[in-house]
């Protein structure tokens, strides 16, 4: 029975662990918009899915760690998503490639985008307790 509820949500498990990555990184670039030569980071969302789903795990390396003291090189990165700079048509002066329009727009359109996928978790999940409850 786990294993087809697991089965069920693996897909909108995955989509909304890259969608939460993905917040991070927007987030980040927009607390980062006036450091120096900072560059704005994003991922493919649709390849890094469909990265996900196949059990791929494309571009990334794992560090080899010689102590348990040792930190992970990206500790919330969910499997398939790798980060990659932004281009810009237009930089700073000081090198710094975020532009606040775009990022803000994503950070937006994301997060509309992970109130639709937690909303179609909890119908899933709401479909299930009634089933459950009839028998």
């Amino acid at each position: 029975m786990t294993d087809r509820i697991d089965a069920l949500l693996q897909v909108k498990r995955s989509a909304l662990n890259l969608r939460a990555y993905r917040q991070e990184l927007l987030a980040s670039n927009i607390a980062n918009a006036d450091t120096p030569n900072y560059k704005a980071r994003d991922i493919d969302f649709k390849g890094a899915l469909e990265s996900a789903l196949s059990g791929r795990t494309e571009g990334s390396l794992t560090l080899a760690r010689t102590s348990s003291r040792h930190l992970g090189s990206e500790i919330n990165q969910p499997s398939g998503a790798t980060a990659k700079y932004r281009t810009e048509f237009q930089p700073n002066v000081d090198g710094n490639t975020v532009n606040m329009d775009v990022e803000r727009a994503a950070f937006a359109e994301n997060a509309v985008q992970m109130e639709a996928m937690l909303t179609f978790i909890r119908g899933n999940l709401n479909t299930l307790q009634t089933a459950m409850q009839s028998q």
